[in-house]
């Protein structure tokens, strides 16, 4: 079987699906792989590379190829390359992608990476979002400090005494952590919110402080079984009104914030206001890492720095494991093997097993049906 490894087309991606690691496992399975001319020159990894791992370069990836792998679906033109009873494996963004009954009735079979049931130990070596969120988690805070106009750490100086910056993380995911690490390492004061209530041992285990919500007896036990099942909660009334005072308070103290929150298939969740903004001193700073799906942050737009009548910043910067790439392309191109290892069968050809429940997860298109659940 042929692999094909086109180059990526939405601006400003410039990751790759694999790499020379991941060509040489592919091809000791016996496939053959074949790279678009320069479609990791972006992430500094050159064409040779490519052909040292045993790869062919093309002018067209996805001539002659039975499997795809992008970092991005295929999109427009892209689609109408593909041949029937192709396979594709790529980040869909399948809630929100117009084009899946365009992949059906090409009769393709899409996997779509984000779909991953995290729940399963076997799929972690698999889980793209959590590798590409490590990574956008540290660099979100490296973007911010790059427009904050102070220090992040405390100085001692004969010409007095710098403070150290005030950071304020929303969302205490795989990035939020990594942010609150980062930031730490920077000499920051961190503080750090999140509906889940057992976060509060992860950002004290980190050097953070945790801005605690009062809670009921009832919503403790309603966020504990939830945390059980691997779900989020909805908190009540008064909980939502108190966690409102006390980010409004802590947000409009910051020199820094930086929010991770986002929501499968919907738009990200408003975490901060107008009003809010209206509060923090000039100069400060806000990464809103939701700003692709909606945004966080009143007032952010994808791909501009806002900067308000009171003068602070909000960096609505798209796709940030794309600004590593070459670190984020190593980590998703494991994630892609480990999960291609799965449709290999025990002759190492290529065989769909909807009875998998990672490939079931995945599966969004096939047999010129689209699986996937939208409702």
């Amino acid at each position: 079987m042929q692999i094909g490894i086109p180059a990526e087309t939405v601006v400003g991606e410039n990751r790759v699906a694999v790499t020379p690691e991941t060509v040489k496992k592919l091809i000791s399975t016996g496939h053959n792989v074949v790279i678009e001319r320069g479609a990791g020159v972006n992430a500094a990894y050159i064409d040779s590379a490519y052909e040292q791992a045993g790869a062919k370069i093309t002018e067209d990836a996805y001539a002659g190829s039975q499997l795809i792998l992008k970092v991005r679906a295929p999109q427009g033109k892209e689609i109408e390359k593909l041949a029937a009873h192709t396979i594709v494996v790529a980040m869909f963004d399948p809630y929100r992608n117009p084009e899946l009954d365009r992949f059906a009735s090409q009769q393709v079979s899409a996997f779509a990476l984000e779909l991953l049931p995290r729940t399963l130990s076997r799929a972690q070596n698999m889980d793209v979002l959590s590798s590409q969120a490590n990574l956008a988690g540290y660099k979100s805070v490296l973007l911010a400090a790059n427009e904050y106009q102070r220090m992040f750490p405390m100085l001692m100086t004969a010409a007095g005494t710098v403070k150290p910056a005030r950071v304020v993380i929303m969302g205490v995911g795989v990035a939020g952590l990594q942010a609150i690490a980062t930031a730490k390492r920077l000499g920051a004061v961190v503080e750090a919110t999140d509906l889940r209530p057992t976060a509060k041992d992860q950002v004290e285990s980190l050097g953070g402080k945790w801005l605690d919500v009062p809670m009921s007896e009832e919503e403790q036990q309603r966020a504990a079984e939830a945390a059980k099942n691997g779900y989020g909660w909805t908190p009540g009334e008064q909980y939502i009104k108190d966690q409102a005072a006390i980010v409004d308070k802590a947000v409009a103290n910051a020199d820094i914030v930086i929010t991770t929150a986002l929501l499968p298939g919907r738009d990200a969740p408003r975490l901060i206001k107008a009003e809010t903004v209206a509060k923090m001193k000039p100069g400060s700073v806000i990464l809103d890492m939701a700003v692709e799906t909606g945004g966080n942050v009143e007032g952010s737009k994808v791909g501009e720095t806002v900067v308000t009548a009171n003068g602070v910043k909000i960096l609505g910067v798209p796709n940030i494991p794309a600004t590593v790439a070459t670190e984020a392309s190593a980590l998703y191109a494991r994630n892609v093997f480990n999960f291609v290892e799965t449709l290999f069968d025990q002759e190492k050809n290529f065989a769909i097993n909807q009875d998998d429940e990672i490939q079931k997860a995945l599966l969004v298109t096939h047999a010129g049906q689209v699986l996937l659940k939208r409702g």
